[in-house]
């Protein structure tokens, strides 16, 4: 069976056409015109703002006219994923779905379902004429996975709804209500290139298989962060002996927990035969550490020719100290909801640019606006001591949950009637594009909620086919529901 085949077949069939267009965060001209074209075919009035955002309208079906305006919210672009050793290209390729029991998966990439199924629901609605409904409004965002961009700076009157569901939650049975702010914090090292010693045996190490996962709702499970995994390898070395260092690899994405790292590096020749088993007992250790957790992780050391250059001792030292110890994970817990985390950060990338920069991406999250900085700062810090540049993203604000709010009522209300039990209504530790909204359209009333998904940011990202269906029946009775309000 393909995805194309499951029921219900409109959301579905949506949801197999978006797969099929590139979508990578920044790039989402194409998904624009895909949407753009699918209001045309539909005679779906659509527009634009200046930054690529889209809105479709739907008038109310007959004698819902004066009902309020419900917007339904996606964002367009996906995370770009994919295992080191799977040929893929963002820009150009399709997505491989296929059907595996009960998940739709991808082919060794990110699946793209965040936010893919939102969008899919939203334009199933938009041309599914037997829903009853009032005004409706489909807000589709752009660059919401690199810093919340398409909201941050959505057009005026765009939008004109009292009400906005937000279609990018990503556990059925769960209506969320708030959200953690975020910021970004980078770290800048220039470093002088050196030639290579020639009395040095070289070697690279790297780590794989790790399940990375959402640095927002995956932060508090306590899995293994590559960049550490690496950092803490190179740095137990130097600690024995003379290291030369040369590259230092790991992450990819601001937002995703880093699943794999690799640094190539030097020793003196006097001591090339005790780091094989040095290695092996490191590798061990790890293992022993996140047995239980990381159950596919993978740590090769292999011998590499002598590279071209190194990084100059001084800048490789600070590095990988840096490294070694900034702060990842959960920072403290929430005081309010249980089970909440407040604030973490995640060490994201290490990037080599250019002749002479390595770029060290990092996020940190808050449901507080002030631990929300303080852990930013407290990263400016860390790196500015190990002499490198920082510099701070504008964040975003998070979202104060409001538990009088009418819509989370109809909506906890008609998931009840559906299906006999009562939904959580809970915040979440990921971010969310409602808090900017809020910030922009005060008067907006608003719930997030959507289909179960796993491993989203990473290519082990799956969503569960039943509760697609139970998605699409939920939302449909919430736009009942407010019409007849």
């Amino acid at each position: 069976m393909e995805v194309k085949d499951l029921k219900p077949a409109l959301i579905w069939e949506c949801f197999d056409e978006i797969t099929k267009v590139p979508r990578p965060s920044c790039h989402e001209e194409q998904i624009r015109e895909f949407l753009l074209e699918f209001a045309r075919k539909h005679n779906i009035p659509a527009k634009t703002d200046a930054v690529g955002n889209v809105v479709m309208t739907k008038a109310a079906t007959p004698g819902h006219e004066n009902a309020p305006v419900v917007v339904l919210q996606s964002h367009m672009d996906m995370v770009a994923e994919k295992n080191g050793d799977v040929e893929h290209d963002f820009m150009k390729d399709p997505i491989k779905t296929y059907v595996d029991g009960e998940w739709v998966k991808a082919k060794g990439t990110t699946l793209g379902a965040d936010n893919g199924i939102g969008m899919a629901a939203a334009l199933a609605v938009m041309i599914d004429d037997t829903l009853e409904h009032g005004p409706v409004e489909a807000l589709f965002t752009v660059n919401e996975e690199i810093g919340l961009e398409g909201a941050q700076n959505l057009g005026e009157d765009m939008i004109s709804g009292n009400i906005l569901l937000n279609l990018d939650s990503e556990d059925d049975g769960e209506i969320f209500v708030g959200c953690a702010g975020g910021i970004d914090t980078t770290a800048v090292f220039k470093y002088n290139r050196s030639v290579s010693p020639e009395n040095f045996c070289y070697f690279k190490v790297s780590v794989s298989g790790l399940l990375g996962g959402h640095s927002g709702g995956d932060i508090h499970l306590g899995r293994a962060n590559a960049n550490k995994v690496i950092a803490r390898f190179v740095w137990e070395c130097s600690k024995r002996w003379d290291v030369e260092l040369s590259t230092f690899r790991g992450g990819n994405l601001r937002n995703a927990i880093p699943r794999e790292a690799e640094s190539v590096f030097g020793i003196h020749s006097d001591h090339c035969d005790k780091v094989a088993g040095f290695f092996e007992k490191y590798a061990a250790d790890i293992r022993n550490e996140y047995k239980g957790v990381e159950p596919s992780v993978e740590l090769k050391l292999e011998s590499v020719e002598r590279p071209e250059f190194c990084i100059d001792s001084t800048t490789s030292l600070a590095l990988v100290r840096a490294l070694y110890s900034a702060p990842h994970g959960v920072i403290s817990m929430s005081r309010d909801i249980a089970g909440l985390v407040e604030t973490s950060t995640n060490l994201a990338a290490v990037k080599m640019e250019g002749e002479n920069e390595i770029k060290v991406t990092t996020s940190q999250r808050s449901s507080v606006e002030s631990r929300k900085n303080d852990i930013a700062g407290q990263v400016e810090a860390h790196f500015e001591l190990a002499g490198a540049k920082v510099t701070h993203s504008d964040g975003y604000p998070g979202w104060a949950p409001n538990m009088d709010s009418t819509i989370m009522k109809i909506s906890a209300d008609a998931y009840e009637e559906l299906f006999n039990v009562k939904p959580a209504i809970k915040a979440i530790h990921a971010g969310l594009e409602c808090g900017l909204f809020l910030s922009k359209y005060p008067h907006l009333d608003m719930v997030s909620f959507g289909p179960t998904m796993t491993g989203v940011h990473s290519p082990d990202e799956q969503l569960l086919i039943p509760t697609v269906e139970k998605f699409w029946k939920h939302l449909t009775l919430v736009l009942e529901k407010v019409a007849r309000s």
